[in-house]
């Protein structure tokens, strides 16, 4: 009976090999099939970005320039406006205009040079183009609407201006769009 007990262990087999080499496949195999599972749980990359506020570096953006961005799959446009074009915006007539707003109500107190403004027109949501039109600001293809340089309608089937989308300078040099201050 002693000699039992004090056997010596016995040597691996091909047998325990074909064991462990098969779990071992179970398990990578269940782990592939689950793979899909698990990943169809989290929210895709569109979800993610509707809702993120999206920053703009505004340093490497030239005087004159207009610099497009999309924020929660809408086209913005962020203009870096010259002090000839805000001149211009300011010096027109309220009365002149179809939906009457100052320029100094569309751009953030202190940063006067950047507008901000969603990029579609707002009579049928076509792409207006830029430093077009009789105000050098947008002008609509489709129908012809004419925006300022303050992206307010000035001509054409648009009833409102350009909307302002919700956003905040989070420095002299940035912004946040999709958060207001």
């Amino acid at each position: 009976m002693s000699d039992a007990l004090s056997a010596p262990a016995a040597e691996p087999t091909r047998r325990d090999f074909l064991f462990i080499a098969t779990g071992a496949a179970a398990a990578v195999g269940a782990g592939a099939a689950a793979w899909p599972f698990i990943a169809s749980l989290a929210p895709d990359a569109e979800t993610v970005a509707s809702g993120a506020p999206v920053e703009l570096d505004l340093a490497p953006i030239a005087v004159g320039q207009i610099v497009k961005v999309f924020w929660r799959g809408k086209l913005i446009f962020v203009r870096h406006r010259t002090e000839k074009e805000i001149a211009e915006a300011r010096a027109a007539p309220l009365e002149a205009l179809i939906d009457p707003q100052p320029d100094q109500a569309r751009v953030k107190e202190g940063h006067d040079q950047w507008l901000v403004v969603y990029g579609n027109c707002t009579h049928l949501g076509c792409v207006p183009l830029g430093h077009q039109g009789q105000y050098e600001g947008w002008f609509c293809p489709c129908h012809g609407s004419l925006f300022d340089t303050s992206g307010r309608v000035r001509r054409g089937p648009a009833p409102i201006n350009l909307p302002i989308p919700p956003y905040t300078f989070v420095s002299d040099t940035k912004i946040r769009i999709g958060e207001a201050a």
